[in-house]
C-alpha cells in the first residue's frame, strides 16, 4: 500500500512510541527518538535513488516575463542521476520522509527557451530536500553554485513499498528572490510559474533492526543497479555501447499486449568522439529495445525466446556522463558529440516514446537511415498505450502462467559514424559490439514491475545468456565487411520418453535479413513428436512506417515443410512479397520439434531473404531410431503459446534486392565466426 504524505509532514514524527520510556526517570535507559532511531519494534531503512525521472511543467510566458494572453507552456524532461542521494526513511514499509541536505541530480532531456542563467544551470540542476521549518519543502537549485531557482510547496509523497518506488507529485514551481533578483524582476518572487513531478525507484544503503527502539543489527547491502564502475579501456575509432540498463517499466496496454520500455545508458568505448546530431540531421543514433523469456523443462532453461520489440529511438543531445568510467570532453563538441569514456542517458519514460521511429528505414550495418523522407513520422494515425514500445502479450508475464521462467532485456545503439569510420579507417570496425543485456525480475498478472538483477551484460547479446545454460551459440557472417551478423543457437534437452530439440536463430545486425532455417538429418529421418515455430509479436503497420505500401510486415508463422532428409521452415521470399515475415534485424526466432531418437553431429542452413547464398552451421540432429513412435506432426507447425500480433518494422529493403533459392540439405562451406568481444 502507499502512503500519501503532506508536504508538511514532520519528519520528526515517530510512529510506534514506547510508552515505558516517555518520562523515565532513568536516564541512561531513556532513548533519543529520532528518524533514525525510531522508538518501536521492526525494519528501518535508509534509501536512495537507483534510477528515475522527473517533469517540470513550465508556463515560459510567466518565466520569461511576457504579459500575454497566449501563455506558452513546455514540459521539460529529466532523469534522475542514478545513486542520487536524496534519502528518505521507511519503517516497516511505511515513508517516514526524506532527510533534510539530500538531493537529486536531473539529468536535462529536453530544451526550451529559458532564461540565460536557468539555461546555464540546466545540466547542474538538483532537487534538495530543505530543512525542517523552512517555508518551502523542496527547491531547486544549480548544484554547483547554490543559486535557487524555484521553490516547491504542495506537494506529495507516494511510497510503494513492494515497487520500492517514491514519487512525488503536485509540486508547485515559485520563483525564489535569488532567481527573481537575477531575472530583474524582484517582485516576481514567489510566483507559481508551473509544476514539477518526480518518480524514482529507490534502493536500501542502510537496513537497521530495532527491538523496542533499541538497534539490534545493521547491514549495508550493495548497490543493486550498478552496471559496474570499472572504466572500460577505449578502443581505436567511434564506439557506441550500452554500459547500463538501470530500469525496465510498463507504460501502458490495449487488448492483450502491455507495452514496456527499458532505460539505456549508452557509453563511448572508443577514443573519437561519436556523432550525435538531432534529427532532420540523419548522422545519430538510433535504439531498439528488445525483451526475452527463458523457461520449459525442468530447470527453466529449455527454451529462449523473444517476446517483445520495440521501434527505435531517435537520439538528441548528448550529456557527457560518467556512467562507464572517466569522461573526457577535451577537444569535444558536447552535445552533438558523445566524446570519449562519456556517457548519455534515457530513462525508460523518454524510450517510452510513443513518438519512436519504425526499424524499416535502418540499415542495420551500415547504420544508414534517410533525411527525407522523415524517417520519425507520425503523422497518420494514433497512439495507444502499446504504440511503438516494447509490445509483449500479457500472458508472456503473467507469472502465473510462467512460474519459474527468467526475463532479459536488451538494447543496442545503432550508428552510421562508426560504418562511415570503418570504411576510412579499416581495422577500427567497431560495428559488432552494440547490443548489451540485462536479467529482470517481473512482478504481477495483469499490471507488471521489473526488477533488475546482476549488473548489465555489456557488448553481448541476450541470447548469450543461454549460453550460460548449456545451450551452443554459433555467430554467423555470411558477407563480411558488407553486412552484420547473426547467431545460431541450440540446445537438446531429454525429457521421459525422447529428447527436446530447440533451436533459435538471432539476426543482431544482418540487413539481408533470414528467409528459411533448415536442420538436416544425419542417415535417415526420424520421426518427430511435435514441431513447432515461435516469433516475437509485431507492431502493425502505419503511414510513412518505410515498408513497402506501408503495409507493415506478416507476421504468417512460418511454413514447415518435411523434406525426407531435412525439414524446413520458411517465410515468404522477397520476390513472392517484401513485406514478408523474416527475421529482420534484431530479432530472434525459435524452431523446435520433439523425437525419441538422440541427437547426433549435423548440420543446419541458414537461407537469406534479400540477397546472398545459404551458409550452414554445425547443430545436432535426431539420428535414426526403430523405437516405437508416437503421433507424428501434422505438415504445418502448431500456434504458438503466444500467438503473433500484427506486424512491426524492421530492416530497410536494400536497393536491388534479390530472392533467395530454398537451401538443399547438401553441406556447405562455413564461413570463420567473428571473434565476440570481451566485456569490458
Amino acid at each position: 500500500m502507499s502512503k500519501k504524505t503532506l508536504i508538511g509532514f514532520t519528519l520528526l514524527l515517530l510512529l510506534f512510541f514506547n510508552p515505558s520510556e516517555v518520562g523515565s526517570s532513568n536516564s541512561t535507559a531513556q532513548k533519543q527518538k529520532t528518524p533514525d532511531n525510531p522508538s518501536g519494534t521492526g525494519t528501518l531503512q535508509k534509501m536512495i535513488v537507483a534510477s528515475g525521472s522527473a517533469t517540470m511543467d513550465i508556463n515560459l510566458s510567466r518565466l520569461n516575463g511576457i504579459d500575454s494572453a497566449t501563455q506558452k507552456s513546455e514540459t521539460l524532461h529529466f532523469g534522475v542521476k542514478p545513486e542520487s542521494f536524496f534519502t528518505i526513511l521507511v519503517f516497516n514499509n511505511s515513508l517516514r520522509g526524506p532527510q533534510p541536505g539530500s538531493a537529486m541530480a536531473l539529468i536535462p532531456q529536453s530544451l526550451a527557451v529559458l532564461p540565460a542563467s536557468l539555461r546555464e544551470s540546466l545540466k547542474q540542476l538538483v532537487v534538495e530536500k530543505l530543512p525542517s521549518g523552512a517555508a518551502s519543502d523542496l527547491a531547486v537549485r544549480d548544484g554547483k553554485s547554490g543559486l535557487v531557482f524555484f521553490n516547491i510547496n504542495g506537494n506529495l509523497y507516494d511510497y510503494d513499498a513492494n515497487a520500492q518506488l517514491l514519487t512525488i507529485r503536485e509540486g508547485r514551481l515559485l520563483i525564489s528572490k535569488e532567481f527573481a533578483s537575477a531575472l530583474g524582476r524582484p517582485s516576481d518572487a514567489g510566483s507559481v510559474v508551473g509544476k514539477i513531478s518526480v518518480g524514482a525507484a529507490m534502493q536500501p544503503i542502510e537496513i537497521t533492526q530495532f527491538v523496542n527502539g533499541e538497534a539490534k543489527s545493521m547491514v549495508m547491502p550493495p548497490l543493486r543497479g550498478g552496471a559496474g564502475a570499472e572504466a572500460p579501456t577505449l578502443v581505436p575509432g567511434p564506439d557506441v555501447i550500452v554500459g547500463d540498463l538501470p530500469e525496465l517499466e510498463e507504460f501502458g496496454a490495449a487488448g492483450t499486449q502491455v507495452g514496456l520500455a527499458v532505460g539505456t545508458d549508452s557509453c563511448n568505448n572508443g577514443d573519437q568522439p561519436i556523432d550525435w546530431f538531432q534529427l532532420p540531421n540523419n548522422d545519430h543514433p538510433v535504439v531498439p529495445q528488445n525483451l526475452y523469456r527463458m523457461s520449459g523443462g525442468a530447470d527453466n532453461t529449455e527454451r529462449f525466446e523473444q517476446i517483445g520489440q520495440s521501434s527505435v529511438k531517435h537520439t538528441f543531445f548528448a550529456l557527457e556522463d560518467s556512467v562507464c568510467g572517466a569522461c573526457n570532453t577535451s577537444g569535444c563538441d558536447t552535445g552533438i558529440h558523445l566524446c570519449p569514456g562519456c556517457s548519455d542517458p534515457y530513462v525508460a519514460s523518454l524510450n517510452a516514446g510513443p513518438d519512436l521511429g519504425s526499424r524499416a528505414w535502418i540499415n542495420p550495418f551500415t547504420g544508414f537511415f534517410p533525411q527525407n523522407p522523415n524517417p520519425n513520422d507520425h503523422s497518420g494515425h494514433i497512439h495507444n498505450g502499446v504504440s511503438h514500445r516494447i509490445i509483449v502479450e500479457v500472458n508472456d508475464l503473467n507469472t502465473q502462467l510462467n512460474q519459474g521462467a527468467t526475463y532479459f532485456a536488451e538494447a543496442a545503439y545503432i550508428t552510421p559514424h562508426e560504418y562511415v569510420w570503418c570504411q576510412a579507417n579499416p581495422g577500427q570496425c567497431n560495428q559488432y559490439n552494440n547490443a548489451s543485456y540485462r536479467q529482470y525480475l517481473v512482478s504481477g498478472t495483469t499490471n507488471f514491475t521489473f526488477s533488475p538483477l546482476g549488473n548489465t551484460v555489456r557488448m553481448q547479446p541476450a541470447i548469450m545468456a543461454w549460453e550460460g545454460t548449456g545451450a551452443t551459440v554459433t555467430q554467423i557472417e555470411p558477407d563480411p565487411g558488407n553486412d552484420g551478423i547473426a547467431f545460431v543457437a541450440y540446445k537438446v534437452t531429454p525429457f521421459e520418453g525422447g529428447y527436446h530439440y530447440e533451436y533459435a536463430v538471432y539476426n543482431q545486425n544482418l540487413d539481408r535479413a533470414i528467409q528459411s532455417f533448415e536442420v538436416v538429418f544425419p542417415l535417415f529421418p526420424p520421426i518427430l513428436n511435435f514441431v513447432d515455430f515461435h516469433a516475437p509479436p509485431q507492431h502493425p503497420p502505419w503511414a510513412h512506417d518505410g515498408t513497402v505500401g506501408d503495409a507493415g510486415y506478416s507476421s504468417i508463422p512460418w511454413a514447415f515443410t518435411d523434406n525426407f532428409t531435412s525439414v524446413t521452415w520458411s517465410s515468404e521470399t522477397f520476390a513472392e512479397n517484401p513485406n514478408a515475415n523474416a527475421i529482420r534485424w534484431g530479432t530472434l526466432y525459435n524452431f523446435r520439434f520433439d523425437s525419441s531418437a538422440p541427437p547426433a553431429p549435423s548440420t543446419a542452413n541458414i537461407g537469406f531473404f534479400k540477397t546472398g547464398s545459404p551458409i550452414t552451421v554445425e547443430v545436432p540432429a535426431p539420428l535414426f531410431s526403430d523405437a516405437t513412435p508416437t503421433p507424428t506432426p501434422t505438415a504445418t507447425p502448431t500456434p504458438t503459446a503466444t500467438p503473433t500480433a500484427s506486424p512491426t518494422p524492421t530492416a530497410t529493403p536494400s536497393a536491388t534486392p534479390t530472392s533467395t533459392p530454398r537451401p538443399s540439405p547438401i553441406p556447405r562451406s562455413r564461413p570463420t565466426p567473428r571473434v565476440r568481444p570481451t566485456p569490458p
